[in-house]
């Protein structure tokens, strides 16, 4: 059984998913004291599902949204993450693009503690 989707539901959906990437990026920017980060704005953000697939981006740095989900890949492939717990990585062999980009990757759980996906903030 396949599933049909109105057309103007999905972009309402898939615009509302982006922009819980842009408000991850706006609090982030927000709450740095990196200058790189709160003037410069060289960060990025990004949800994935359960399974690590990208979902949305924030229209951030490009080059970080490319390597993210790499990133994101090397964190579920080493580690399982449980509710609290944060990943951080820098390792530009597990997607990163250089050693100063900082990627952090967090797990979210709805209230019935089911994993929804996963959460990623790239920072310089």
């Amino acid at each position: 059984m396949t599933t049909a989707f109105d057309p103007l539901d999905l972009s309402v959906m898939a615009h509302a998913v982006a922009m819980i990437a842009e408000e991850m990026g706006t609090v982030l920017e927000r709450g740095a004291l990196s200058p790189n980060i709160r003037e410069r704005r060289d960060a990025s953000s990004a949800l994935f599902d359960a399974d690590g697939r990208m979902v949305a981006q924030a229209a951030h740095i490009p080059v970080h949204l490319g390597s993210t989900p790499l990133s994101v890949r090397a964190v579920l492939d080493a580690l399982t993450l449980r509710e609290g717990d944060v990943a951080i990585v820098n390792d530009p062999y597990a997607g990163g693009s250089h050693l100063p980009d900082v990627t952090l990757v967090a797990p979210a759980f709805d209230d019935a503690g089911r994993l929804l996906g996963y959460l990623a903030a790239r920072a310089h």
